[in-house]
């Protein structure tokens, strides 16, 4: 028994969520590279990290832009369930990039608490307005939008918003106080918190690679659902797994009484369409056995 839910896209949606994502990403690049020089010029290891964060967001920013286009293409032979799961590619790739960015932040900014370089303050406030200016302009863009990737990106953009209050803030301090500790503090700050993110990110990442079972509550309630009917007598090669944390796909073999009618198999296919609907499940595969059938994948039992 199969079910496919096809999600039909409006096409004039997708491209103006392209457009938009498109936007943000040019925008992004060119200010990381402008950062990194400024960060380079004012001698603030501050900046540096606010630059390997713009980084990432690039990177983020850019794959979502690139699955985009992608997501509307149609499954083929090549890809049968789709172009999903280039998603956590990109996420995999991108916490890559930014922890190996965090961790040179890191061993920049912590021998410079023992011995502070005063960065050069004007040139960081005139960044920080600059930052404010363009990743306000890029999340506002990207606040029109309403698909999961843009609201994602809309949240990356509003953090570099505040990160770059930050460094605001700390350049006014430095321009009357010579406290030149601020900047690597503020630069180990903005990295743990990237680090902490981008951990938990890759965590997520990892598992549903390696297909775990995204919500184990969800097996309980939908083996429950199987499980349950009077037709059936057993379940097995029940397996739920994710195409990209939010398309999942169930599969499982159930083993049917042994007085069971034509029936009672249509009935039970109904009941189970209705009841299984609620999980959203992309796709679906369910195998009816009889009670004196042996299992094809039998020798692979789990």
């Amino acid at each position: 028994m199969h079910s496919h839910n096809h999600h039909h896209h409006h096409h004039g949606s997708g491209e103006s969520a392209s457009k938009r994502i498109g936007w943000a990403f040019f925008l992004n690049v060119i200010f990381t590279i402008i950062e990194f020089i400024g960060g380079w010029l004012t001698n603030s290891t501050a900046i540096m990290a606010d630059a390997v964060h713009d980084l990432g967001d690039s990177l983020s920013i850019g794959t979502a832009w690139v699955l985009n286009k992608l997501s509307d293409k149609e499954a083929n032979n090549t890809f049968s369930y789709g172009f999903k799961r280039f998603s956590l590619l990109g996420a995999l790739i991108n916490g890559i990039v930014l922890t190996i960015g965090s961790v040179w932040i890191l061993l920049e900014a912590i021998p410079r608490l023992t011995a502070p370089e005063m960065p050069q303050a004007e040139g960081m406030l005139l960044l920080s307005i600059f930052g404010i200016a363009v990743n306000g302009f890029a999340a506002y863009k990207l606040s029109d939008g309403d698909s999961l990737n843009e609201r994602v990106l809309n949240w990356h953009l509003i953090e570099d918003v505040l990160g770059w209050v930050a460094v605001l803030i700390v350049s006014i301090v430095l321009m009357f106080k010579p406290w030149p500790i601020l900047d690597p503090i503020l630069s180990i700050g903005f990295t743990l918190f990237i680090l902490f993110n981008v951990g938990r990110n890759l965590k997520e990442t990892i598992l549903l690679f390696l297909q775990a079972t995204p919500d184990e509550k969800q097996v309980e309630e939908v083996r429950n659902v199987l499980v349950t009917k009077p037709e059936v007598s057993d379940l097995h090669h029940f397996h739920i797994w994710s195409l990209d944390g939010e398309n999942s796909v169930m599969t499982a073999h159930l083993v049917l009484n042994a007085e069971v009618s034509v029936a009672q198999i249509k009935n039970l296919k109904l009941q189970l369409q209705e009841e299984l609907a609620t999980f959203e499940f992309a796709h679906t595969t369910i195998e009816l056995e009889f009670a004196d059938e042996q299992c094809r994948d039998n020798d692979k039992h789990n």
